[in-house]
């Protein structure tokens, strides 16, 4: 059985891989969101 195959087929590999994807996807979200935060308050203050 191929390994795309099992990652549909069973619901843990499923729901641990989607939740880890989405912590992921936030983190690098508010990382971004941040730093333009504090590259625009720093513009701000010169």
């Amino acid at each position: 059985m191929s390994l795309w195959q099992e990652f549909f087929k069973d619901p843990v590999i499923f729901f641990s891989f989607t939740g880890l994807a989405i912590v992921i996807g936030m983190c690098v979200f508010y990382a971004i969101f941040f730093y333009l935060k504090m590259v625009k308050s720093e513009k701000k203050r010169k």
